[in-house]
């Protein structure tokens, strides 16, 4: 094994000087916010070298956070435990198989060696760095002291896990076999192996109180011994026949409870005393359990930290309720923990170690104490994307963009139900695809700024909205009469909606009725395959029903009347804008109908009458003149045109039916005789032939 010293180690306050609150990022679940340390420029596990190389001119990557210097590896990290005495952070990773030690006061590296075999798990033997144990994957044990490569021996079959006995001096060792080896490190020789029950072992573990010794099996079963007496103690089955073996296995520092994980992402919670688990919670990932903790944090409460490879979580031991969650994004390898403080290290499938503070758990260890302040002014930042140069688009937006063809080859790198693209490219498809588009974006937002300040003046109107007017319409009746139906047209149950939470007034739901993207075409074959028994309307029925409803409004309110009618024109292909005349209207547009048949006589009379205007009277059979020399002014009266405005509603309606029928009976210019009801004949070919007015 090589050994290899830091040349140049970073004092405490030059790491605080180069640490930017503005590069911390943020995230917050259940109310707990965690703070990502080790946060920098993301770039994807594929891209490609010379790419990462540009990231050293970029700003943001400049501005970088590293907590300690060198907390790194060419590929990934597998392990990473503390020294007793909290003073140096371990880890171990690939490739090549390489030990880093770290020493936390000077927040920079103390050395690294290399080994000729991965590194399966350590131990440290001494309260610091000075004696360390690896298991390697070639089924050796390697001691290593300060000055490196001390000595090495061989188990009889592949070691998965140790623990170190400070009572007796044991070094005990599992892996797959049903013994466990024990390596006495006062007399240096191996003593006789516990004997054991089950077939193969995959963790192990002692209680720092009592020094019980337990060790999980891969057929799901917990096994205890005594050291003292070199015998077993117990045997319980924690899992059930489909969910595997044990993976994690951790006491607490009671030495009464003990906490065990399973392949299948299942923690259970042991009292000594008892074999039935006290609590079983899921991790609800299917993974198998990495590592399981105990943390003491600040308020008291004692919690459990369960890891997989996917996601960290937090949660009480004694109700089960979940405090908070991390999910770095990346494979998860190993967990450390500083206790009674709220910052963790996660090593990952990741050339960079995740480093996260949550200040609620406590706070920070005294040698990055400059992390207390630097939360303080931490804001938050949104992630749109999941990297910085690449963006996801999905295979309907290529065939918008055009960019289709480049399906397979290196410019689309396929993930899920999409692909990922450089944004350079994908903000040169954008312009030529949609040239006009931030022109639009453009009159968009100016148009917004208008009608925000229209909002201001006194006179406000009631309009309906831009998008989505029937929802708009059923969902205002709704409000105004304060009843809200638990089921839809559909007969499909929505729940009721607590008081206050119209859609119309929250602004969660503003871009529904203002963004065309949001707009409900009911003539799409999704929404009727949603609403099947919707009621379908007519496009002229709804134009009927909308105007029947809604007045008409200009948004033009101070353009004078004489501009308006000259543009009328102009502007008849833009959206009109309509509101609801009263209560009435508005309770029927919800219910889809129309309100002639609930109308009053006298305005029936009105709108038939305005519907006659339109319409060319048939006149057929014979016709008849007369004179009536009596009352001139009721003469006077039927040879004018007619309106109640003049004359009355009454006297109005009277004199215009009156009107009506001398128009019906009488015209000028009609031919008496025979030709007035057969019509003017034609002779042709010595026959005669009726013409147009002699047909019944």
């Amino acid at each position: 094994a090589a050994e290899a010293r830091a040349h140049h180690a970073r004092p405490a306050h030059a790491a605080m000087a180069a640490v930017d609150a503005s590069s911390l990022r943020l995230r917050e679940l259940n109310g707990v916010k965690v703070y990502e340390v080790s946060s920098s420029h993301v770039a994807p596990e594929w891209a490609k070298e010379k790419n990462k190389r540009k990231l050293r001119k970029d700003a943001d990557y400049q501005r970088r956070i590293e907590l300690v210097q060198d907390l790194n590896f060419p590929s990934s990290s597998t392990r990473a435990k503390l020294s007793p005495d909290g003073q140096f952070l371990i880890v171990s990773g690939l490739p090549p198989p390489q030990v880093k030690c770290y020493d936390l006061s000077q927040l920079s590296m103390k050395w690294s060696r290399h080994l000729d075999a991965e590194v399966v798990t350590f131990q440290a033997l001494s309260e610091d760095y000075a004696k360390l144990a690896f298991i390697c994957a070639d089924r050796s044990i390697r001691f290593h002291a300060k000055f490196g490569n001390y000595y090495q021996t061989r188990t009889p079959k592949q070691g998965r896990d140790l623990v170190y006995s400070r009572n007796t001096g044991d070094l005990c060792v599992v892996g797959s076999s049903s013994e466990v080896w024990r390596l006495n490190l006062e007399q240096g020789r191996f003593l006789a192996p516990l004997e054991s029950q089950c077939e193969e072992f995959n963790v192990c573990g002692i209680s720092p109180t009592h020094g019980l010794f337990a060790a999980a099996s891969a057929d799901g079963e917990l096994e205890c011994f005594d050291l003292r007496q070199r015998k077993s103690c117990g045997l319980i089955q924690c899992t059930d026949a489909d969910e595997g073996g044990l993976t994690s296995l951790r006491f607490d520092s009671n030495g009464m409870n003990v906490a065990v994980g399973s392949e299948g992402g299942i923690v259970r919670l042991y009292d000594l005393r008892s074999s039935h688990p006290v609590r079983v919670k899921d991790q609800m990932n299917g993974f198998p359990i990495i590592d399981l903790k105990y943390h003491n944090s600040v308020d008291g409460v004692r919690r459990l930290v369960s890891t997989d490879k996917k996601i960290v979580k937090i949660w009480d031991e004694r109700t089960g309720d979940p405090y908070t969650s991390i999910e770095p994004g990346y494979e998860i390898n190993d967990l450390c923990m500083w206790d009674n403080t709220g910052l963790m290290m996660l090593a990952m499938e990741h050339t960079e170690m995740s480093v996260f503070f949550t200040p609620t758990l406590g706070a920070a260890p005294k040698w990055c104490s400059f992390l207390e302040n630097l939360t303080e002014e931490m804001e938050e930042q949104k992630n749109e994307t999941i990297y910085d140069d690449y963006r996801f688009v999905t295979v309907e937006e290529l065939d918008k963009l055009g960019l289709s063809h480049l399906i397979g080859t290196k410019m689309l790198r396929a993930y899920m139900h999409g692909y990922f693209m450089d944004n350079r490219l994908y903000g040169k498809a954008k312009a030529i695809a949609e040239p006009f588009s931030y022109d639009d974006f453009k009159k968009k937002k100016v148009k917004e700024k208008l009608d925000e300040e229209r909002k201001s003046r006194i006179t406000v109107k009631k309009k309906a909205p831009k998008v989505n007017a029937l929802l708009a319409a059923r969902l205002g009746t709704a409000d105004a009469e304060g009843v809200v139906d638990d089921v839809d047209e559909d007969g499909d149950d929505v729940g009721t909606i607590a008081p206050g939470g119209s859609l119309l007034e929250d602004d969660r739901f503003a871009a529904m009725f203002k963004e065309k993207e949001f707009e409900i075409d009911e003539e799409d074959e999704q929404y009727k395959v949603l609403h099947p028994n919707a009621p379908k309307l007519h496009k002229d029925t709804r134009r009927e029903i909308l105007e029947d409803h809604f007045e008409l409004v200009s948004d033009e309110d101070d353009v004078p009347v004489e501009e308006v009618t000259t543009t009328k024109k102009k502007t008849s292909s833009e959206p009109k804008m309509y509101a609801a005349k009263d209560e009435f209207h508005a309770n029927a547009f919800k219910d889809g109908r129309v309100t002639k048949a609930d109308l009053p006589l006298k305005e029936r009379a009105k709108m038939e009458r305005a519907n006659e205007k339109t319409k060319q009277a048939r006149v057929t059979g014979n016709r008849e003149a007369f004179f009536d020399a009596g009352d001139k002014d009721k003469m006077k009266r039927l040879g004018e045109s007619k309106n109640s405005d003049k004359y009355g509603d009454e006297e109005g309606l009277t004199a215009e039916g009156a009107w009506k029928d001398q128009a019906k009976g009488h015209s000028r210019g009609s031919r008496r005789g025979m030709d007035g009801v057969l019509g003017k004949q034609k002779i042709v070919g010595g026959r005669p032939v009726k013409g147009k007015r002699g047909k019944k």
